[in-house]
């Protein structure tokens, strides 16, 4: 076996073993890499430290911080908690009421924290408890907000766009672009599963709120509703970048928890900071581990075998996506969705180039597999996350999630088949 070929296994079964015995994704990917290095007789201790230091020295990369920063606010703040009165003002009397403020709430959420994390803690935090206090069951609430919740990376901003554009120096401001309608879909999506779910359920309808109370709920959300229109207006009109963005969302959500809304005090940023901080330092590592095995994979010339492998698919691209996606379903259910754009995207969008395919449409897609996997076991880091803030078993939550896992497939395939959904709106906007 050649030394490439070599490096390859290594790269494959380091990251199993390693995954599998529960190692740090940022530590297993710096390790595997370091195998690849000795395997290739490229072993060079400074030349690792250097792609350590790479990984993470991007400018763009500093909106990561600010958009984590931005979304710890808002749940502390009360800006997320009047999101989701709002939502159930409007629709919470319809029979199955919940679920569709869950909907409502996830994709207004997610227009602002632009992570699904976040967004997973809060609607779990907040809404589970009043599903399970009016009859819902418990594990189709808690695949519902599971669901609802990787909305947050493809409604802009997105911390995954912001990672995926520097990773592949695609535009990020037209990724942002990109998942406007694809987001707005998966909503309409789960609104349909979520009726097809109801079919099951004895659920009473409930009463519905005076147009008074409607408006009054509104009105204590709109500074909320304002930071979506101020950050993708401000980038839109070229006000700011994408990175700025992500400083303004931060300070605008500090403004508002500290002296509009006043729900959180002074002595509570400490805690903000630090788990803002906790969380930028798992996810700039896993950037510093994966640019040490995107380093070596390149040295291996895995891209190029990989590309021998897909080489028959470049003239028929539709089939050449189709082919792609579903790897990457396999990808998802072992890998989240950082370390699968780190790894993967460098070396999968040069084919999807060759063969015609839009580098920002690919993005979308790409992204859009990520989320998904998101949901997906075994791994499904948003299921762990509803799991342990509403106190449940996680073979529950998965449960619950499998009517909108197909829904969210079901769509994936969708844009496959039909590209101009997420390109038309791109070319409009520019």
């Amino acid at each position: 076996m050649s030394n490439e070929g070599l490096a390859f296994l290594v790269f494959c079964a380091g990251m199993l073993t390693l995954m599998g015995i529960g190692m740090n994704m940022g530590l297993a990917l710096v390790l595997t890499g370091a195998g690849m290095a000795w395997v290739l007789d490229f072993w060079d201790t400074q030349l690792l430290a250097q792609n350590l230091v790479a990984g993470v020295d991007s400018f763009a990369l500093l909106a990561v911080p600010f958009f984590i920063l931005a979304g710890e606010l808002m749940n502390t703040g009360g800006i997320s908690r009047r999101i989701i009165d709002m939502a159930q003002a409007w629709v919470g009397h319809i029979r199955g009421g919940l679920g569709y403020v869950t909907i409502g709430a996830a994709i207004l959420l997610s227009a602002m924290s632009g992570s699904a994390l976040a967004d997973a803690a809060a609607m779990t935090a907040i809404l589970l408890p009043m599903m399970r206090k009016h009859g819902y069951p418990v594990a189709d609430s808690a695949g519902l907000i599971a669901a609802g919740s990787v909305i947050g990376p493809i409604i802009p901003p997105s911390m995954a766009f912001v990672i995926y554009g520097v990773t592949t120096n695609t535009s990020i401001s037209a990724l942002f672009v990109s998942g406007i309608v694809p987001g707005l879909i998966m909503g309409a999506g789960l609104v349909v599963a979520w009726r097809l779910v109801l079919r099951g359920m004895d659920l009473p309808a409930g009463t519905a709120v005076p147009l008074v109370e409607r408006i009054q709920a509104t009105g204590r959300a709109v500074w909320a509703l304002l930071m979506p229109v101020i950050i993708i207006g401000g980038m839109k009109s070229g006000v700011f970048t994408p990175t700025e963005a992500a400083v303004v969302a931060a300070v605008y959500a500090l403004v508002i928890a500290l002296f509009v809304h006043r729900e959180m005090q002074w002595s509570e940023l400490y805690g903000v900071l630090v788990r803002s901080a906790k969380t930028t330092a798992i996810v700039m590592f896993l950037c510093a581990g994966a640019a040490v095995a995107s380093y070596m994979i390149t040295l291996a010339d895995l891209p190029s075998t990989l590309t021998a492998w897909l080489g028959p698919l470049v003239e028929h691209p539709r089939l050449l996506m189709a082919v792609m996606m579903v790897v990457l379903v396999l990808i998802g259910t072992a890998l989240d969705l950082t370390p699968t754009i780190l790894i993967f995207a460098p070396v999968m969008l040069p084919i999807a180039v060759k063969a015609g395919i839009d580098p920002v449409y690919f993005g979308l897609m790409f992204v859009l597999n990520g989320a998904i996997g998101l949901v997906t076991p075994p791994v499904g880091t948003v299921l762990n996350v509803v799991a342990g803030v509403g106190k449940l078993p996680l073979h529950q939550v998965i449960k619950g999630v499998n009517p909108f896992l197909i829904t969210y497939t079901l769509i994936l395939f969708l844009f496959v088949l039909f590209p101009q959904i997420v390109t038309a709106p791109v070319a409009w906007m520019r």
